[in-house]
C-alpha cells in the first residue's frame, strides 16, 4: 500500500536539490572548479553506493537509492550549467536555419552532455544489475527522459519558455528555443508523464507495505508527477523559475546570471 512519507521525501529532495543547484551555479565562476570537483567526489561515492546496496531490497534502501541518483544528477547539471560539458557548438542558432540544420544545430549545443547521461545511466544499471533495488538507476533515467521531454519540446515550441535564471555564459541556447502556442509533442509529453506516474503507483500498490519495492515505486510516482508539472509550466502563465530566485539572489554572480529565464534540467 502506498504511503506520504516516500511522496514527501521525493518532493524535499527535488527542491533541496535544484535549489542548491541554482545556488552553486549563480555563484562567482572561479568557485565553479571547486564546486564541480567537490561534486563530483559525491557521486563518484554515490555510484559506489548504488553499487552496494543493489542487493537490499529494504525500504531505506530504495530510499538511498533515489538520494544517490538525485545526487548524481545534481552533479550532472552542474557541469551543464556551468559550461563544464555541454556540445561542440557554443553559439547561437544561424537566423536562417530551419528543419534538419536547425536540429543539428541545436543537438550539436548539448550533445556531449547528453552522452554523459546517457553512459550514467548505462553504469547505474551496470552497477545494480540483478539486484532487487533498482530505484537508483530507474530514478536517474525517469530524470533523463523527463529533461529530454522538456528540452524537445523547447526546441519544438511553447508559450511559455520559463529560463529566469539561465547562466549568463549559457544564453546562446535560448536563441534554439522557440515560443508557440502549442506544439505536437506536448500531449504525448503529459500523457507519458501521467502513465508513468500511474503505472510506478500500481507497482508500489502491489508490492508489500513497507518493502523497498512500494518505497521504490511510490518515489518514482512522486517524480513523474513534478515531470509532469514542470511541464504544465511550459504552458501556464506562471514561470516556475521564481521558485528559484531566494537560491539565486544571494550572490553578486546571481545579478549578472538572471536574465528571462532557466535552462529546463526537470527533477533538478
Amino acid at each position: 500500500m502506498v504511503s506520504i512519507p516516500p511522496l514527501l521525501f521525493a518532493l524535499l529532495m527535488w527542491f533541496i536539490g535544484t535549489a542548491a543547484v541554482v545556488w552553486l551555479d549563480s555563484r562567482p565562476a572561479a568557485t565553479f572548479r571547486t564546486s564541480l570537483t567537490l561534486a563530483g567526489l559525491v557521486a563518484i561515492a554515490a555510484v559506489a553506493l548504488v553499487g552496494s546496496i543493489a542487493d537490499d531490497a529494504s525500504a531505506g534502501a530504495a530510499y538511498t537509492g533515489f538520494a544517490a541518483a538525485i545526487l548524481i544528477w545534481g552533479w550532472h547539471e552542474m557541469s551543464f550549467l556551468m559550461g563544464a560539458v555541454a556540445g561542440p557548438r557554443r553559439t547561437e542558432c544561424p537566423p536562417d536555419a530551419t528543419g534538419w540544420p536547425r536540429f543539428r544545430a541545436a543537438t550539436a549545443t548539448v550533445i556531449h552532455h547528453e552522452l554523459a547521461i546517457a553512459a550514467t545511466a548505462i553504469l547505474l544499471f551496470a552497477v545494480s544489475w540483478g539486484g532487487p533495488n533498482q530505484a537508483a538507476p530507474l530514478t536517474f533515467l525517469l530524470l533523463f527522459v523527463l529533461r529530454l521531454s522538456a528540452k524537445f519540446n523547447l526546441y519544438l515550441g511553447v508559450p511559455n519558455l520559463s529560463d529566469e535564471v539561465f547562466p549568463a555564459h549559457l544564453a546562446y541556447l535560448k536563441s534554439y528555443f522557440r515560443k508557440r502556442r502549442l506544439n505536437a509533442l506536448f500531449p504525448v509529453s503529459i500523457l507519458a508523464s501521467g502513465a508513468t506516474a500511474a503505472w510506478a503507483w500500481t507497482v508500489a500498490e502491489a508490492a508489500p507495505t513497507g518493502s523497498g519495492a512500494a518505497a521504490a515505486g511510490t518515489l518514482l510516482a512522486g517524480l513523474a508527477v513534478l515531470g509532469l508539472v514542470e511541464h504544465l509550466f511550459l504552458v501556464l502563465p506562471m514561470r516556475d523559475a521564481r521558485l528559484w530566485r531566494w537560491a539565486a539572489s544571494s550572490t553578486r554572480a546571481a545579478q549578472a546570471a538572471i536574465t528571462d529565464g532557466r535552462g529546463r534540467s526537470h527533477g533538478l
